[in-house]
């Protein structure tokens, strides 16, 4: 093994860290990948990973200038092949190996600029915001599932914007609390957490969610076997969070975060691979 060889091993490492430190359902998921493509999709989340914590962790330092230096950063790792950073060096080779759009990631940036200077959103905002935030990051996902391959790519585009919509969203309702009282942020127009959540907006946003459920999971059927399992893992994960959320009052959201617990995680684990297997049953169920 050469010495860039053993850097790349090392960097690949350091983004696996951070996304079992930060998520242990999506490091549960990416186990349940293809060996061939772990590292690439742990690269991928832990550059998102750096990137959330610069806006929503450090508001003590000058957040601004921190987030365009790391934005520059990655540019010029993606650019050089090579990166100081570790975490941008994995990126880069993922977003180098797979041919990564680089509009993608400037629409992540652009989202993830917005959490600085934004409180509250209009829909088409929001609409803005979860695609750098969200949908562009299953985006790039996608690319690694597919090999690059652009034209099984193109045919999976929607379902990908929309599983990574839906993501996005439950985790707005799951951090409702979070987002609000220590953040000062609301996403989703319609509510005033300063006067009244509104059930009426709640089962409104909710019918949107589970529309963007049902228009990924076709999608996820489609996928090669390196990486059915784990996104339909993830998927069944995040509905189940979802259908906790759509039992929860909008004044409850405010008091708790609801969670699945580790046990029910697992147990969706035996189910999942049947599922993934048999997907011409799946599609039944």
């Amino acid at each position: 093994m050469t010495n860039i060889e053993r850097y790349l091993k090392a960097s690949f490492k350091s983004s696996k860290s951070v996304t079992k430190e930060f998520s242990t359902s999506f490091s549960l998921g990416i186990k349940c990948l293809g060996k061939d493509i772990r590292d690439s999709i742990y690269s991928v989340y832990g550059f998102v990973r750096v990137a959330d914590e610069i806006v929503d962790t450090f508001f003590d330092s000058n957040q601004e200038i921190l987030l365009d230096e790391f934005e520059a950063a990655t540019y010029s790792a993606i650019e050089e092949g090579f990166s100081t950073n570790v975490i941008l060096h994995s990126f880069q080779n993922a977003v180098n190996k797979f041919k990564i759009d680089n509009h993608l990631v400037e629409a992540f940036f652009s989202s993830m600029r917005s959490d600085l200077n934004k409180n509250k959103h209009t829909q088409q905002s929001l609409d803005e915001y979860v695609y750098g935030s969200a949908e562009v990051v299953g985006l790039m996902c996608l690319k690694i599932f597919v090999y690059g391959d652009q034209k099984s790519y193109d045919s999976l585009v929607f379902s990908a914007k929309k599983l990574g919509s839906a993501f996005q969203k439950v985790n707005f309702f799951r951090d409702l609390n979070e987002d609000y009282f220590e953040k000062g942020r609301l996403y989703f127009p319609g509510f005033d957490l300063e006067k009244n959540l509104d059930e009426n907006v709640k089962k409104k946003i909710e019918s949107e969610i589970k529309s963007e459920f049902d228009d990924a999971r076709n999608g996820i059927y489609k996928l090669p076997n390196s990486s059915r399992f784990g996104v339909l893992l993830a998927y069944r994960y995040y509905l189940k969070l979802f259908k906790k959320l759509k039992s929860t009052s909008s004044k409850k959201l405010l008091s708790k975060r609801v969670r699945v617990n580790n046990f029910q995680k697992i147990m969706l684990i035996p189910t999942t691979y049947f599922l993934s297997i048999f997907s011409f049953l799946a599609k039944k169920l």
